[in-house]
C-alpha cells in the first residue's frame, strides 16, 4: 500500500497486549513473499529505524507463547520457530497452513513481515476484540477501509477447518488468494491507519523511515532499536531517565548526564535487572543529583552571610544524638 495518514502515535491501544496472561496466544509471521514491487529485495531484512522490518514485527508480538516465522531461516532479534510451505513460494494460504502446524494456542495472531508501525498494544486490541466477541477473527483496516487479513487475530480451529476445506476443494492451497479464506470467516474490524501501514514499495519504505525520525517518535524508536540490538527486554521509564540526566547535567556538570545514566543501568543489572531495579537505581541517583545541586547553591551564598545549611545535609532518617555525653 502507499496510502498513509499520520493521525497520531503508531498503533495506539487501550492497555497492554493480552498475550502474556493465562489465555495466551501464538503468532504466525509470513515473511517469504517475493517482494516484486521492491525489485525482489529481501523485504523482511530492509531496515527501518535501524531494525529489520521482521524484527520490528517480532517485537510487536513479543507476548506470544510461541512465534512461527514462515520463511527461510535468518538471524532475528528474538527466538522463533521456522517453517516453510511446500513448495516454497506457494502463496499466503499455503504459508499460513505451514505456520499453523507449529501452533497450539486457541488464538493466533497472523502478521505480515512488513509492518513498521505495528506495536504490542495493537496486538492486544486485536486479541481483546476477538475474545470479547463470537467472531472467527479480528483484523485491522487501512485508511481506505480495506481489510488487512495479515494484521489480525483469529480462532485457530476455525482457520484450520477452513484451510482443510479449501485444500480439499481445490486439491492444494498453493496459489490461492487470502480472500478465499476470509470470505468464509465471520470477522470484526478495527480501523487503525498507522498500524496497518505496510511497506510494499520503496516509497513506503521512505515514508516509514521519515516518520520515525520526526520529533515525536525518534526517541522511542531509538530506545526500541537499542534494546533489540543489545538483547534487552525491559520496559524503560524514558521520562524518568531523561529527568535524571537533566538533573545530573544541570546540577553537576554536562558530562555527568550520560555517565550517570550508564551507572544507573549497570547498578540495575547488578541488582538483578527489571523495571523495579532500574527505578530504584534511578531514584537514588536523582536524589543524589538534587542534594549535589543544593550544596552548590549553599556554597554560592553571598560573602558574609554565614554558612547556610543545605537541605540535603541531613539524611531523612537521621535522629538527634541522645547519648549522655553528647553536646
Amino acid at each position: 500500500m502507499t496510502a498513509y495518514e499520520p493521525p497520531g502515535e503508531p498503533g495506539v491501544g487501550s492497555g497492554p497486549a493480552q498475550g502474556a496472561g493465562p489465555a495466551g496466544y501464538d503468532a504466525v509471521v509470513l515473511a517469504g513473499g517475493a517482494a516484486r514491487r521492491l525489485g525482489g529485495t529481501d523485504k523482511p531484512g530492509v531496515r527501518v529505524g535501524g531494525r529489520p522490518l521482521l524484527d520490528r514485527v517480532l517485537a510487536a508480538c513479543g507476548g506470544a507463547r510461541s512465534t512461527v516465522v514462515v520463511a527461510a531461516p535468518r538471524p532475528t532479534a528474538r527466538p522463533v520457530t521456522w517453517a516453510r510451505e511446500d513448495p516454497p513460494g506457494g502463496g499466503p494460504l499455503a504459508a499460513l497452513d505451514a505456520g499453523l502446524r507449529h501452533t497450539t494456542a486457541e488464538h493466533v495472531v497472523v502478521l505480515s513481515a512488513d509492518l513498521p508501525f505495528l506495536q504490542e498494544p495493537t496486538v492486544g486490541r486485536l486479541l481483546g476484540a476477538l475474545r470479547s466477541s463470537a467472531c472467527d477473527g479480528a483484523l485491522l483496516t487501512d485508511p481506505g477501509g480495506r481489510d488487512q487479513p495479515l494484521v489480525a487475530a483469529y480462532r485457530a480451529p476455525r482457520l484450520r477447518q477452513e484451510l482443510a476445506l479449501l485444500a480439499g476443494r481445490h486439491g492444494a492451497l498453493t496459489g490461492l488468494p487470502l480472500r478465499r479464506l476470509t470470505a468464509e470467516l465471520d470477522l470484526t474490524r478495527i480501523a487503525d491507519p498507522v498500524a496497518s501501514f505496510d511497506c510494499d514499495t520503496w516509497d513506503d519504505i521512505a515514508t516509514a523511515r521519515a516518520r520515525i525520525r520526526e520529533h515525536g517518535h525518534v526517541l522511542d524508536e531509538w530506545i526500541s532499536a537499542v534494546k533489540d540490538e543489545l538483547g534487552i527486554d525491559l520496559d524503560v521509564d524514558t521520562p524518568g531517565l531523561l529527568d535524571l540526566a537533566r538533573d545530573a547535567a544541570h546540577g553537576v556538570a554536562r558530562p555527568a548526564a550520560p555517565l550517570t545514566t550508564f551507572l544507573v543501568g549497570y547498578a540495575a543489572a547488578r541488582a538483578g535487572g527489571g523495571p523495579e531495579a532500574v527505578a530504584e537505581a534511578a531514584r537514588k541517583a536523582a536524589a543524589l543529583a538534587v542534594r549535589w545541586a543544593q550544596e552548590g547553591a549553599s556554597e554560592a551564598q553571598p560573602s558574609g552571610s554565614g554558612p547556610q545549611p543545605a537541605q540535603g545535609d541531613v539524611a531523612p532518617d537521621a535522629t538527634p544524638d541522645t547519648r549522655p555525653d553528647a553536646g
